[in-house]
């Protein structure tokens, strides 16, 4: 990419590379034999895929160097879009879409005696992200780069990601997520670039030659930033934007008096300590270690990238730092970097020497905040002991931001001691904390949920007190995703279908798919239409088939849900169903039946137990439905393992039924809800999170609708008595009573009492069995709809042509017009 210290008007424009399929044969050859050392002949696959990728790559990087030499000026505004996980998925086939190559590609492949998709599979997946955050990272970083907005993307260099899923006797099990291992051939390192972070040490007050107070934090360990970019490729319009990823890396190699003194482990352990920073995504914070290296992973990403822009800004010859505000925006993506806000307070207060008011009225003017949560849980919080070992400096920084703040509050409320007490960055009980969304809302001129009942939640609840400060700060933006990836590239032949009637505009326009409305009711559309899901259902039944070892039958109802496995997600409504389900078919009410392929995945955080055992729960019910003579086929029950990205490039487009169903007012937004929507899933769902807005966009005929609203579940709380659903529900009696006798679990006697303690407790916060009657009564429906052709698939086109809303471009275009304000 375009050497950043170098202005655009000395930069010389590079011409693109042929893109002919000749051409990439050659090139593909050309690394094959001089950097891999390979011939034609003997070329195992994967030798293909590294020199397919860095041609790509080559032809990428005319428009990389180009775009950045445009954006690099005095006075030009970019954004900076921080966050601990991007979910990226593989690269290779969404580059060919995007730069428009895939004809000259596959017509290369050919010549190697191979197919593009079978390259492709040879990619991992990138683990640099862990679930709906993350993928909406990307989704972002996708959206700018084809509408040509200034973002740059900074996260870290994972070298393991989550981990990898795989399921023994029911359970999960994790293995290291390696994704590394062989290299990715995407990126390029820029090790001109490294910054040193600071951590521990202490601080020293002093005053300079001119008087002034000032600090310096002395005694640091540092460890160094080492940069690797990635492109992030426009739909073909020779724009890419770059994804920063930092790797951590000690500033000593090793100890050279330890190691000739014989101590070997003691000689390496900086560097280990240091680049266990970027080793694994999110460690579990269950443990005090865990906690310490995940603030560590937190400052490290904040601190690296705001030196980076500061650095780049004064590259493009920029030098009033009373400016910087003007020309910078920085949006955090949740809680995990809000630690920017005081460490841009830190580099513009000791390294660049402003004054308070001066350095304060920079930062808050350029720090945008988005939050992804209701659950006050996730909601991180440190605790000051542990901030006070590894940031002191910060510390006392987000101290004098919190009592300039609190003077604020009390001007405001004179005598309210309560309402300080709330709104404190520092929480005094029962252990000193600080509140990082509270940091990141006072130090934000923009604070937005991702959902419209998401936000105004957040300001009647969470919020509130700030809001009534602040009105003017807080905003939605309702998330969306991006069409390239999980439609023109997840589904070819829905993609094809939709061109022959709209043109190819519709890929960057996604408003267009409003136009197939009036084929809804057309027979010879709707039957194509149902022969592009036919082959789609083919495609995942495979995929469950070689995962699971269960058959799913196309022509079955393909009822899916996939995403993180928690709780307030209710995963646990879906089994309890399915265990009404085998219940009827054992008694023999097969009256309104329908054949189901039930289908669930996700990974659990490893330290959270009752994940697991919902995981284990799903599984033993699936075992026993799947083996159970009876059942004869007309119910099918799969966990799949290891979801991820590109198993959802697979489910989307086969999904019939989308399980949006967590408790209502728990589900920040949710993106696969979308992601199902714009493949032609029709929704069944509590009225939750983006949901709402689906439901609005598609009309009440078009989604199955079922469950307490968020202020009947609050309402419902204090007296909520789970028995008495029992006691008048007779098919939920029976679902208790079958899980109760050990029926799927006859070999480990006792291992769900726990599930079976949650659901029946009056302090269950997720109300699982208030909403287990409509649920089912709302299944009841989807049977019905499922029995007549025409009207799901006319309901199925209207979910499509109704998604156009829910694209990330216009996410991007709201969040560009109102926030970042870039050109």
């Amino acid at each position: 990419m375009q050497d950043e210290s170098t202005s655009a008007p000395h930069a010389v424009a590079l011409k693109p590379l042929p893109a002919t399929g000749a051409a990439i044969v050659h090139d593909i050859q050309r690394y094959q034999h001089y950097h891999l050392g390979r011939i034609m002949r003997n070329c195992p696959p994967v030798y293909t895929y590294k020199a397919l990728a860095w041609t790509l790559r080559d032809h990428m990087m005319a428009d990389w160097m180009n775009t950045y030499a445009a954006r690099d000026r005095p006075g030009r505004r970019r954004g900076y879009y921080l966050s601990l996980e991007f979910l990226i998925g593989r690269a290779l086939a969404n580059h060919v879409l995007n730069l428009g190559l895939d004809e000259a590609t596959r017509e290369a492949m050919h010549r190697f005696g191979q197919t593009l998709e079978e390259v492709a599979e040879l990619e991992p997946d990138a683990g640099l992200g862990n679930g709906g955050l993350g993928r909406l990272a990307a989704c972002f970083m996708d959206s700018c780069a084809t509408l040509d907005l200034p973002v740059m993307g900074y996260g870290l260099h994972y070298q393991y990601g989550m981990f990898h899923q795989h399921i023994e006797n029911g359970y999960q099990v994790e293995d290291p997520d390696h994704w590394l291992r062989d290299g990715n051939p995407w990126e390029v390192e820029r090790s001109e670039f490294t910054c040193r972070v600071p951590f521990g040490g202490h601080t020293e007050h002093f005053h300079d030659k001119e008087g002034r107070p000032r600090a310096r934090w002395a005694n640091t360990s540092d460890v160094l930033a080492i940069p690797y970019d990635m492109p992030i490729s426009g739909y073909r319009n020779h724009v890419v934007n770059t994804l920063r990823l930092w790797k951590a890396a000690s500033t000593d190699e090793f100890d050279l008096e330890e190691f000739n003194a014989g101590s070997y482990s003691e000689a390496v352990q900086a560097k280990n300590h240091a680049e266990h920073i970027s080793m694994v995504l999110y460690p579990n914070d269950s443990s005090e270690n865990g906690k310490e290296l995940r603030l560590r992973q937190q400052y490290f990403l904040a601190s690296a990238s705001l030196q980076d822009a500061l650095r780049q800004w004064r590259a493009a010859g920029n030098s009033d730092l009373s400016t910087f505000a003007e020309h910078n925006v920085f949006q955090m993506n949740d809680t995990h970097p809000t630690i920017a806000v005081a460490e841009l307070m830190r580099l513009l207060l000791d390294q660049e020497i402003m004054p308070w008011d001066a350095a304060w009225a920079v930062t808050s003017k350029c720090m945008a905040y988005t939050n992804h949560t209701l659950l006050p849980e996730a909601l991180e919080k440190w605790p000051v002991a542990l901030f006070e070992r590894l940031l002191p400096r910060p510390l006392e920084i987000i101290y004098e931001i919190n009592a300039h703040f609190l003077r604020e509050v009390a001007v405001k409320w004179p005598g309210d001691i309560e309402r300080r007490r709330r709104m404190s960055i520092i929480e005094e009980e029962p252990v000193r904390q600080v509140r990082m969304a509270w940091l990141a809302i006072v130090g934000s001129f923009s604070v937005n949920g991702v959902a419209a009942l998401h936000s105004r939640l957040l300001q009647e609840g969470l919020f509130r007190d700030f809001v009534e400060l602040w009105p003017e700060k807080f905003n939605n933006k309702t998330n969306g995703v991006t069409p390239r990836r999980w439609v023109a590239h997840a589904n070819p032949g829905m993609t094809a279908l939709i061109g022959e009637q709209l043109g190819e505009g519709w890929v960057a326009d996604l408003a267009q798919v409003e136009k197939l409305k009036p084929l809804a009711d057309t027979p010879a559309f709707q039957a194509r239409w149902r022969a592009v899901k036919r082959a789609n259902k083919e495609r995942l039944a495979a995929l469950v088939k070689a995962e699971c070892g269960v058959e799913f039958s196309p022509d079955a109802l393909f009822d899916v849900q996939v995403k993180r496995i928690h709780e307030y997600k209710r995963q646990l409504l879906n089994v309890l169903h399915v265990i009404h389900l085998y219940n009827r078919i054992n008694r023999g009410r097969l009256d309104g039946w329908i054949d189901r392929c039930v289908l669930i995945g996700g990974k659990a955080a490893p330290g959270y137990a009752m994940a697991k055992r919902i995981i284990k729960l799903v599984n033993s019910v699936a075992d026993v439905v799947n083996s159970d003579p009876d059942v004869d086929g007309r119910l099918k029950v799969a966990f799949l393992p290891n979801y991820r990205v590109t198993s959802m490039e697979i489910i989307a487009p086969a999904t019939d039924l989308s399980e949006q169903i967590s408790t209502a007012g728990k589900e920040a937004s949710g993106t696969g809800n979308m992601k199902f929507m714009m493949n032609g899933a029709v929704t069944i769902g509590t009225y939750d999170g983006a949901n709402i807005e689906i439901l609005d966009a598609v009309g009440a005929d078009n989604f199955f609708l079922f469950g307490l609203k968020a202020e009947e579940v609050e309402a419902l709380r204090p007296r909520y008595q789970p028995q008495r659903y029992v006691e008048q529900d007779s098919d939920l009696r029976d679902v208790l009573d079958l899980l109760r006798s050990g029926h799927f679990n006859l070999c480990e006697p006792g291992i769900f009492d726990p599930v079976i303690d949650a659901l029946l407790s009056p302090h269950d916060p997720w109300m699982v069995l208030a909403d287990f009657r409509s649920y089912v009564d709302a299944q009841e429906r989807v049977a019905q709809a499922w029995q007549a052709p025409a009207h799901w698939t006319r309901m199925s086109i209207l979910n499509t042509a109704s998604s156009g809303y829910f694209s990330t471009d216009r996410t991007m275009q709201e969040y560009n017009a109102e926030i970042w304000k870039l050109k």
